[in-house]
């Protein structure tokens, strides 16, 4: 009995990790902005290349929406995408992920005046 409930797991857990991941394009450099379908699929907009990290993509990212805001626009999240990973542009902050699916990860936050730093790099008050 026992045998078998470890077989079942063992299983399960095979699965899982058989889940399809929606995974972004791993081009080196280059910063994407993703736009998701209406029948799902996800649609990447190359934004800038030439990039040297995740933080870069991030602003340029950020500077898009505050354009676009001033423009009257309405779209306060936004997501992208960097050298294989999925970015958050949220209120709170960037985050990002391998996949779509995969738990989210804190790399910038915002301060009191809404700009992106590190998280810790600004003092507490």
């Amino acid at each position: 009995m026992v045998r078998n409930l470890l077989l079942l797991g063992a299983a399960l857990i095979a699965l899982g990790a058989c889940a399809k991941r929606t995974v972004p394009p791993g081009d080196v450099g280059v910063c994407y902005v993703v736009q998701f379908q209406k029948d799902g699929t996800l649609k990447y907009n190359k934004l800038v290349s030439g990039l040297s990290d995740l933080e870069h993509c991030a602003a340029s990212l950020e500077a898009m929406r505050v354009k676009f805001l001033r423009m009257g626009g309405s779209q306060y999240e936004i997501t992208g995408a960097y050298q294989g990973n999925f970015i958050f542009l949220q209120k709170e902050g960037v985050l990002t992920a391998p996949s779509l699916e995969a738990h989210r990860y804190v790399a910038l936050v915002r301060t009191g005046d809404g700009r992106l730093a590190v998280p810790g790099a600004m003092p507490r008050q």
